[in-house]
């Protein structure tokens, strides 16, 4: 009967070892996409401050050119703000989340 209780308890430590070495490393994983994700972040709004200082400035040759390449910067830092919006708006609502999940699991 003991013997059987110490393979129990051994299966079960070791169950939980394996289960706690993927949690740390699913962690640090998480933890580098998140660093990369708000770097990213930090580079498309600098990206986009200075496209908007760009289009500021007045143009004086109107070739067709020069307007489908503004037009085309003007997209562009659209869609970086967009980008951006999406990024940092489903990282907040998943931080509500977590935290709405936290305070209904709290006694």
């Amino acid at each position: 009967m003991q013997a059987f209780l110490v393979t129990c308890v051994l299966i079960t430590t070791s169950g939980l070892a394996v289960s706690l070495f993927y949690v740390f490393k699913f962690a640090r994983i998480i933890l580098r996409v998140e660093e990369v994700i708000e770097d990213s972040l930090y580079s498309l709004d600098v990206s986009y401050n200075k496209m908007s200082d760009i289009l500021e400035k007045p143009v004086f040759f109107d070739s067709l050119e020069v307007r489908q390449t503004i037009d085309e910067i003007v997209k562009t830092r659209e869609l970086i703000f967009s980008l951006a919006s999406e990024l940092a708006g489903s990282m907040q609502e998943d931080n509500k989340e977590s935290v709405l999940n936290e305070e209904s699991s709290d006694p």
